[in-house]
């Protein structure tokens, strides 16, 4: 693959990620803004004294403020995965740019969002304490790199493996390899544990499974599309090309 193909899957994916980011928008307006409302109903409900004028308005927040970062974050995330699509292309089996785009979608929703999200679920505004603000955010982001870290090193114990195990067992002991190792970091990492005992339960749910539907909406979005756009990209005549179709070629 050439300089222009990673250039052009690079916009591709940014493109991809803006498109999907538009998706988890909607979703994010649609299911959790309600939410975020009750929360602040209930912080307002619970405050004494005043608390300053609001620099910037409700309304603002829930909507220029909330596109600004959802699709900031979309275009970041397509560039970043885009990258890593390069360099996964060719090297994970023989499959093709749309399967390529798949996997690499699911697992970094699984890495990047759901393993540190059951360690550290987001939590709606007025729970949690102000002063422990920075730790909570150190702890949630290192989660995410161990993460990250473990899942490439399940990547690199399977690839290993499977000259000596086959494929299938190969992905079995990686996987489960990946599972234990999260599970001990999960058990040494402290706990937060900050959410009010009157808080209502109802809507700190009902935030939590927002945030996975936003997340989940923002990467499955971002697979489909930019593997659909990928593939026009690498493999124009996938019908005059029969092998084409079925591998792809590594990034040199």
């Amino acid at each position: 693959m050439n300089t222009v193909s990673v250039r052009s899957l690079l916009v591709r994916g940014m493109l991809a990620g803006l498109a999907a980011g538009c998706l988890a928008l909607l979703v994010a307006y649609l299911l959790g803004e309600p939410s975020v409302d009750r929360a602040i109903g209930y912080e307002e409900a619970h405050s004494h004294g005043d608390h300053g004028v609001e620099l910037v308005s409700r309304t603002l927040q829930s909507t220029g403020g909330l596109a600004t970062g959802v699709l900031v974050y979309g275009v970041a995330l397509g560039g970043i995965a885009a990258l890593a699509f390069c360099v996964a292309l060719g090297r994970i089996g023989r499959i093709g740019p749309r399967a390529t785009a798949a996997l690499l979608s699911l697992g970094g929703l699984l890495v990047v969002h759901v393993v540190p999200f059951l360690k550290y679920p987001a939590n709606p505004p007025s729970v949690g304490d102000p002063d422990t603000i920075g730790k909570r955010t150190a702890l949630y982001f290192l989660m995410i790199v161990l993460s990250v870290l473990l899942g490439v090193a399940a990547i690199f114990l399977g690839r290993g493996l499977v000259p000596r195990l086959g494929g299938w067992w190969a992905g079995v002991v990686a996987v489960a390899a990946f599972v234990l190792v999260v599970g001990a970091a999960y058990a040494v990492l402290p706990v937060v544990d900050e959410v009010p005992a009157d808080f209502p339960a109802t809507v700190l749910w009902r935030f939590r499974l927002a945030a996975l539907a936003v997340q989940g909406v923002l990467w499955a979005g971002f697979g489909l599309l930019f593997g659909h756009l990928a593939e026009r990209l690498l493999v124009p005549r996938a019908g005059h090309d029969r092998s084409a179709r079925g591998t792809a070629e590594p990034v040199s």
